[in-house]
Protein backbone atom coordinates (compact mmCIF):
# COMPACT_ATOMS: atom_id res chain seq x y z
CA UNK A 1 0.00 0.00 0.00
CA UNK A 2 1.44 3.45 -1.00
CA UNK A 3 0.96 6.12 0.99
CA UNK A 4 2.73 9.71 -0.26
CA UNK A 5 3.91 13.00 1.66
CA UNK A 6 1.94 16.06 0.96
CA UNK A 7 3.32 19.25 1.31
CA UNK A 8 2.80 19.36 5.38
CA UNK A 9 4.70 16.84 5.44
CA UNK A 10 1.98 14.46 6.63
CA UNK A 11 1.10 11.47 4.30
CA UNK A 12 -1.92 11.33 2.58
CA UNK A 13 -2.55 7.94 1.22
CA UNK A 14 -3.35 6.72 -2.20
CA UNK A 15 -6.91 5.96 -3.75
CA UNK A 16 -6.57 2.27 -2.12
CA UNK A 17 -5.43 2.94 1.01
CA UNK A 18 -8.62 4.58 2.00
CA UNK A 19 -8.33 6.43 5.58
CA UNK A 20 -4.62 4.91 6.62
CA UNK A 21 -2.31 8.13 7.19
CA UNK A 22 1.17 7.88 7.17
CA UNK A 23 3.04 10.51 9.96
CA UNK A 24 6.08 11.58 9.19
CA UNK A 25 5.84 15.15 10.88
CA UNK A 26 3.73 15.69 14.42
CA UNK A 27 1.84 19.01 12.51
CA UNK A 28 -1.29 16.96 11.73
CA UNK A 29 -4.11 19.02 14.37
CA UNK A 30 -5.84 15.47 14.21
CA UNK A 31 -3.08 14.12 16.09
CA UNK A 32 -3.49 16.34 19.29
CA UNK A 33 -5.49 13.80 20.87
CA UNK A 34 -2.62 11.99 21.38
CA UNK A 35 0.35 14.81 22.32
CA UNK A 36 0.63 14.57 25.93
CA UNK A 37 -2.78 14.81 26.96
CA UNK A 38 -3.63 14.06 30.39
CA UNK A 39 -6.51 12.05 31.44
CA UNK A 40 -8.16 14.98 32.72
CA UNK A 41 -7.67 16.93 29.74
CA UNK A 42 -9.38 14.52 27.42
CA UNK A 43 -12.02 14.66 29.77
CA UNK A 44 -12.73 17.91 28.73
CA UNK A 45 -11.17 17.76 25.27
CA UNK A 46 -12.74 20.47 22.88
CA UNK A 47 -14.83 19.42 19.82
CA UNK A 48 -15.97 16.31 21.76
CA UNK A 49 -19.55 16.21 23.21
CA UNK A 50 -18.56 14.31 26.13
CA UNK A 51 -15.04 14.65 26.12
CA UNK A 52 -12.75 11.52 25.19
CA UNK A 53 -10.49 8.44 26.82
CA UNK A 54 -7.78 6.34 25.32
CA UNK A 55 -8.18 2.46 24.17
CA UNK A 56 -4.99 1.12 24.23
CA UNK A 57 -4.35 -1.90 22.58
CA UNK A 58 -6.49 -4.01 19.84
CA UNK A 59 -8.18 -6.10 22.52
CA UNK A 60 -9.29 -2.84 24.09
CA UNK A 61 -10.29 -1.34 20.68
CA UNK A 62 -12.44 -4.15 20.05
CA UNK A 63 -14.14 -4.03 22.78
CA UNK A 64 -15.10 -0.93 23.00
CA UNK A 65 -15.89 -0.76 19.41
CA UNK A 66 -18.70 -3.82 20.42
CA UNK A 67 -19.69 -1.77 23.35
CA UNK A 68 -20.75 0.46 21.04
CA UNK A 69 -18.19 3.33 21.73
CA UNK A 70 -17.43 5.36 18.86
CA UNK A 71 -13.65 5.97 17.51
CA UNK A 72 -12.58 9.24 16.56
CA UNK A 73 -9.28 8.22 15.21
CA UNK A 74 -6.36 5.60 15.62
CA UNK A 75 -3.10 5.51 15.89
CA UNK A 76 -0.81 2.45 15.12
CA UNK A 77 2.73 1.52 14.22
CA UNK A 78 3.29 -0.06 11.24
CA UNK A 79 2.66 -3.47 11.78
CA UNK A 80 -0.05 -3.33 13.56
CA UNK A 81 -2.44 -1.21 11.22
CA UNK A 82 -4.05 -4.89 10.12
CA UNK A 83 -5.07 -5.55 14.15
CA UNK A 84 -6.59 -1.88 14.03
CA UNK A 85 -8.74 -2.43 10.92
CA UNK A 86 -9.94 -5.69 12.50
CA UNK A 87 -10.38 -4.62 16.04
CA UNK A 88 -12.52 -1.09 14.01
CA UNK A 89 -14.90 -3.97 12.87
CA UNK A 90 -17.59 -1.33 11.06
CA UNK A 91 -15.50 1.81 11.41
CA UNK A 92 -12.46 0.22 9.79
CA UNK A 93 -13.23 1.95 6.44
CA UNK A 94 -13.72 5.42 7.96
CA UNK A 95 -12.09 5.96 11.15
CA UNK A 96 -8.42 7.49 10.21
CA UNK A 97 -5.85 5.24 11.01
CA UNK A 98 -2.82 7.26 11.58
CA UNK A 99 0.64 5.22 11.20
CA UNK A 100 4.05 6.29 12.08
CA UNK A 101 7.61 4.91 13.64
CA UNK A 102 7.46 3.81 17.08
CA UNK A 103 10.14 6.29 17.81
CA UNK A 104 8.05 9.31 16.42
CA UNK A 105 4.64 8.12 17.70
CA UNK A 106 6.56 8.11 21.43
CA UNK A 107 7.46 11.43 20.99
CA UNK A 108 3.74 12.28 20.01
CA UNK A 109 2.30 10.48 22.96
CA UNK A 110 5.69 10.22 25.67
CA UNK A 111 5.38 6.60 25.99
CA UNK A 112 6.19 3.64 23.49
CA UNK A 113 3.34 1.98 22.26
CA UNK A 114 3.90 -1.34 23.79
CA UNK A 115 0.74 -2.79 22.01
CA UNK A 116 1.07 -1.48 18.57
CA UNK A 117 -2.42 0.56 18.94
CA UNK A 118 -3.71 3.42 20.62
CA UNK A 119 -7.21 5.06 19.86
CA UNK A 120 -9.08 8.17 20.69
CA UNK A 121 -12.38 7.08 21.23
CA UNK A 122 -15.58 9.04 22.11
CA UNK A 123 -17.25 8.98 25.62
CA UNK A 124 -20.26 7.81 25.95
CA UNK A 125 -23.64 9.27 27.93
CA UNK A 126 -23.20 7.42 31.40
CA UNK A 127 -26.89 6.26 32.39
CA UNK A 128 -28.46 6.91 35.56
CA UNK A 129 -27.74 4.72 38.84
CA UNK A 130 -31.74 4.11 38.90
CA UNK A 131 -31.61 2.60 35.66
CA UNK A 132 -28.28 0.55 36.05
CA UNK A 133 -29.66 -0.68 38.75
CA UNK A 134 -33.04 -1.90 37.55
CA UNK A 135 -32.15 -5.37 36.33
CA UNK A 136 -29.10 -6.33 38.38
CA UNK A 137 -28.15 -8.43 41.21
CA UNK A 138 -25.06 -8.11 42.39
CA UNK A 139 -23.22 -4.56 42.00
CA UNK A 140 -20.19 -3.11 43.08
CA UNK A 141 -19.80 0.71 44.98
CA UNK A 142 -16.49 2.39 44.69
CA UNK A 143 -15.98 4.92 47.01
CA UNK A 144 -13.23 7.04 46.52
CA UNK A 145 -10.60 4.52 45.24
CA UNK A 146 -8.33 7.08 43.78
CA UNK A 147 -5.78 5.00 42.13
CA UNK A 148 -6.79 3.98 38.17
CA UNK A 149 -4.41 0.98 38.58
CA UNK A 150 -7.03 -0.04 41.77
CA UNK A 151 -10.01 0.62 39.75
CA UNK A 152 -8.95 -1.28 36.42
CA UNK A 153 -8.21 -4.42 38.79
CA UNK A 154 -11.27 -4.07 40.30
CA UNK A 155 -13.29 -4.26 37.28
CA UNK A 156 -11.52 -6.78 35.99
CA UNK A 157 -12.61 -8.98 38.74
CA UNK A 158 -16.34 -8.22 38.41
CA UNK A 159 -16.38 -9.01 34.53
CA UNK A 160 -14.73 -11.96 35.69
CA UNK A 161 -16.44 -13.23 38.40
CA UNK A 162 -19.35 -12.03 37.15
CA UNK A 163 -21.17 -8.99 39.21
CA UNK A 164 -23.77 -7.32 37.05
CA UNK A 165 -22.38 -3.56 37.46
CA UNK A 166 -20.13 -0.72 39.45
CA UNK A 167 -21.08 2.75 40.67
CA UNK A 168 -18.38 5.01 41.51
CA UNK A 169 -18.55 7.70 43.81
CA UNK A 170 -18.01 11.51 43.11
CA UNK A 171 -14.57 10.78 44.35
CA UNK A 172 -13.23 7.71 42.65
CA UNK A 173 -11.00 7.87 39.83
CA UNK A 174 -12.43 7.35 36.51
CA UNK A 175 -12.92 3.97 35.24
CA UNK A 176 -12.06 5.68 31.67
CA UNK A 177 -8.67 6.92 32.49
CA UNK A 178 -6.12 5.03 30.39
CA UNK A 179 -4.29 3.35 33.46
CA UNK A 180 -7.77 2.00 34.19
CA UNK A 181 -8.38 0.78 30.93
CA UNK A 182 -5.60 -0.96 30.54
CA UNK A 183 -5.04 -2.72 34.05
CA UNK A 184 -8.55 -4.16 33.33
CA UNK A 185 -8.05 -5.60 30.06
CA UNK A 186 -11.15 -3.66 28.92
CA UNK A 187 -13.27 -4.96 30.87
CA UNK A 188 -14.26 -1.25 31.86
CA UNK A 189 -15.83 -1.01 29.01
CA UNK A 190 -17.90 -4.11 29.00
CA UNK A 191 -19.00 -4.01 32.76
CA UNK A 192 -22.11 -1.61 33.23
CA UNK A 193 -21.06 1.21 35.28
CA UNK A 194 -22.18 5.29 36.20
CA UNK A 195 -21.29 7.68 38.51
CA UNK A 196 -23.08 7.73 41.91
CA UNK A 197 -24.11 11.05 44.04
CA UNK A 198 -23.36 10.83 47.46
CA UNK A 199 -24.60 8.58 50.48
CA UNK A 200 -27.31 10.95 51.15
CA UNK A 201 -28.80 10.03 47.75
CA UNK A 202 -27.38 6.62 46.72
CA UNK A 203 -28.23 4.66 49.96
CA UNK A 204 -32.31 5.38 49.12
CA UNK A 205 -31.69 4.73 45.62
CA UNK A 206 -30.04 1.06 46.75
CA UNK A 207 -32.93 0.31 49.10
CA UNK A 208 -35.31 1.42 47.22
CA UNK A 209 -34.33 -1.16 44.47
CA UNK A 210 -34.20 -3.27 46.84
CA UNK A 211 -30.62 -4.06 47.60
CA UNK A 212 -29.01 -5.00 50.72
CA UNK A 213 -25.63 -2.57 51.20
CA UNK A 214 -22.53 -5.06 52.74
CA UNK A 215 -19.67 -2.41 53.67
CA UNK A 216 -16.34 -4.38 53.33
CA UNK A 217 -14.45 -2.51 56.77
CA UNK A 218 -12.37 -3.58 59.60
CA UNK A 219 -14.94 -3.08 62.38
CA UNK A 220 -15.88 -4.58 66.01
CA UNK A 221 -19.04 -5.23 64.99
CA UNK A 222 -18.05 -6.76 61.47
CA UNK A 223 -19.56 -10.29 60.48
CA UNK A 224 -17.06 -12.67 58.59
CA UNK A 225 -17.25 -12.78 55.43
CA UNK A 226 -17.09 -16.50 55.67
CA UNK A 227 -20.72 -15.98 57.39
CA UNK A 228 -22.19 -13.71 55.64
CA UNK A 229 -21.53 -15.85 52.14
CA UNK A 230 -23.11 -19.03 53.80
CA UNK A 231 -25.58 -20.82 51.79
CA UNK A 232 -29.58 -19.09 51.82
CA UNK A 233 -27.77 -16.03 53.82
CA UNK A 234 -26.69 -13.91 50.96
CA UNK A 235 -29.56 -11.35 50.14
CA UNK A 236 -31.33 -11.23 46.81
CA UNK A 237 -30.21 -8.36 45.87
CA UNK A 238 -26.77 -7.37 47.17
CA UNK A 239 -24.72 -4.16 46.81
CA UNK A 240 -21.06 -4.68 47.64
CA UNK A 241 -19.17 -1.50 49.14
CA UNK A 242 -15.29 -0.97 48.96
CA UNK A 243 -13.70 2.02 50.23
CA UNK A 244 -10.22 4.42 49.43
CA UNK A 245 -6.69 2.48 49.80
CA UNK A 246 -5.60 3.13 53.24
CA UNK A 247 -8.55 5.34 55.15
CA UNK A 248 -11.07 3.26 54.12
CA UNK A 249 -14.81 3.52 54.10
CA UNK A 250 -15.98 7.16 55.66
CA UNK A 251 -18.59 7.04 58.00
CA UNK A 252 -21.47 7.70 55.77
CA UNK A 253 -20.99 4.95 53.96
CA UNK A 254 -20.75 2.72 57.38
CA UNK A 255 -23.96 4.58 58.30
CA UNK A 256 -25.84 3.73 54.86
CA UNK A 257 -24.66 0.13 55.19
CA UNK A 258 -27.07 -2.90 55.86
CA UNK A 259 -24.04 -5.14 57.24
CA UNK A 260 -20.18 -4.62 58.01
CA UNK A 261 -18.31 -7.29 56.66
CA UNK A 262 -14.71 -8.20 56.77
CA UNK A 263 -12.78 -11.05 55.31
CA UNK A 264 -10.88 -13.22 57.79
CA UNK A 265 -6.57 -12.57 57.78
CA UNK A 266 -3.79 -14.68 59.61
CA UNK A 267 -0.50 -13.80 60.48
CA UNK A 268 -1.37 -10.59 61.92
CA UNK A 269 -2.23 -8.91 59.00
CA UNK A 270 -5.05 -6.72 58.89
CA UNK A 271 -6.46 -6.49 55.52
CA UNK A 272 -6.06 -6.78 51.53
CA UNK A 273 -5.78 -4.39 48.91
CA UNK A 274 -8.67 -3.13 47.96
CA UNK A 275 -7.93 -4.96 44.72
CA UNK A 276 -7.43 -8.52 46.47
CA UNK A 277 -10.24 -7.90 48.76
CA UNK A 278 -12.94 -7.48 45.76
CA UNK A 279 -12.19 -9.99 43.82
CA UNK A 280 -12.16 -12.54 47.42
CA UNK A 281 -15.69 -11.24 48.49
CA UNK A 282 -17.29 -11.39 44.85
CA UNK A 283 -16.08 -15.10 44.19
CA UNK A 284 -17.41 -15.85 48.27
CA UNK A 285 -20.86 -14.30 47.32
CA UNK A 286 -21.24 -15.78 43.85
CA UNK A 287 -20.11 -19.09 44.92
Amino acid sequence: MSKHPDASGVGVPDAAAGNIVRVTTLDDPRLRDYSHQTDVALRKAQGSEHGLYLAESALVLERAVRAGHVPRSVLALGASVDDARLALGPWADSVPIFVGAGELLAELTGYILHRGIIASMNRPVLISPVELLRDARLVVVLENVADPTNVGAIFRSVGAIGADAVLVTPRCSDPFYRRAIRVSMGTVLQVPWTRSGDWSILAPQLHDEGFHIAALALSDDAVSLRSFASEGRRPDRLALVLGAEGDGLTPEALAAADTVVSIPMAHGIDSLNVAAASAVALWAVSS
